[in-house]
């Protein structure tokens, strides 16, 4: 709802914004957009692959276009995201729904894949929201025009910020931030998944060892605060609820791999098989990234 609200709020005051989905309408709250403007919101039916080749061709002709498509269903278009996007380096908005985890749909529904997958494509921007402000502010950004196309991948679940619907702040683009100070290891998190290490954290006694950033952008990576981080603290560990392999670790040890680091890295994320079916909290355990776990693995630190 924050993304479909928001949606609605943009195209207010942007005649050019086009929201497109492939049989999702209710669940990505594209809805909103549907009902407050019928003429500029388009579900095409199960089929994700014409849902990107539509909103390509609108962008050659200068509309914003928002395609709403849940991550694992991206898959089945990702020839388009390719050639009919990607490749032509066209501004389109891409809003992953249900990224990481996703609870009781099962196997099929979880987003686990997309930072792999969509990390390799060149022209892309990957950025995921730490919360509902920073998926606001995102979306605004992206309205204002960008020159490439851009993924934003947001959970399936309900926020924890009350008051998100706030003014809104241009995101610059690549750029990373620093939740909290520490002295000897660094850890890095990508997106939704980062609460759990600010909670875990808040558990530990000696909080004051560990540093915490936020790379909400995964592509491009903020490789001046790497250099930084890389120089300054002893050890890494990268935290993402996407495959571990390929994901937003893998893009860390490339950097340190190319540019001749040798800080011991950890990757922390999905494990390299398929995840069944069970509640958020209980597929989070499993994998090694719920609050618990990262508290038992951070005071060992």
């Amino acid at each position: 709802d924050v993304f479909g609200l928001t949606l609605v709020e943009l195209a207010r005051t942007n005649q050019k914004i086009i929201g497109i989905t492939p049989a999702m309408p209710s669940g990505s709250s594209l809805k909103f957009m549907m009902d407050a403007f019928p003429n500029r919101a388009f579900d095409v039916g199960i089929a994700e692959q014409h849902a990107v080749t539509l909103s390509a061709g609108m962008a050659t002709q200068g509309m914003v276009v928002f395609c709403n498509i849940y991550s694992t269903f991206l898959q089945r278009a990702y020839d388009q995201v390719i050639h009919d996007v990607a490749l032509q380096n066209l501004p389109v908005i891409f809003c992953l729904d249900r990224a990481g985890l996703v609870g009781e749909d099962g196997a099929t529904h979880h987003g686990v894949f997309d930072l792999a997958y969509l990390r390799c494509i060149p022209n892309m921007i990957v950025y995921a929201p730490k919360d509902e402000i920073a998926l606001r502010n995102i979306l605004y950004t992206a309205s204002l025009g960008l020159n490439h196309p851009i993924a934003i991948r947001y959970p399936r679940g309900r926020g924890n910020t009350i008051n998100w619907q706030k003014s809104f702040q241009k995101i610059a683009i690549g750029k990373a931030h620093e939740i909290k100070e520490g002295k000897t290891t660094a850890v890095l998190s990508t997106g939704f998944i980062g609460n759990n290490v600010t909670l875990a954290l808040d558990k530990i006694t000696n909080a004051d060892a560990i540093a915490h950033y936020d790379f909400g952008f995964v592509k491009p990576l903020d490789e001046q605060l790497l250099h930084e981080i890389f120089s300054v603290f002893e050890a890494i560990i990268t935290i993402e609820d996407n495959s571990i392999k390929g994901g937003f670790g893998s893009g860390i040890i490339e950097f340190a791999s190319q540019n001749e680091y040798s800080n011991p890295i950890k990757t922390i994320g999905i494990p390299d098989h398929f995840i069944e079916q069970g509640t958020v909290e209980e597929l989070q355990e499993i994998c090694g990234i719920s609050v618990k776990q990262l508290q038992l693995l951070f005071s060992k630190l």
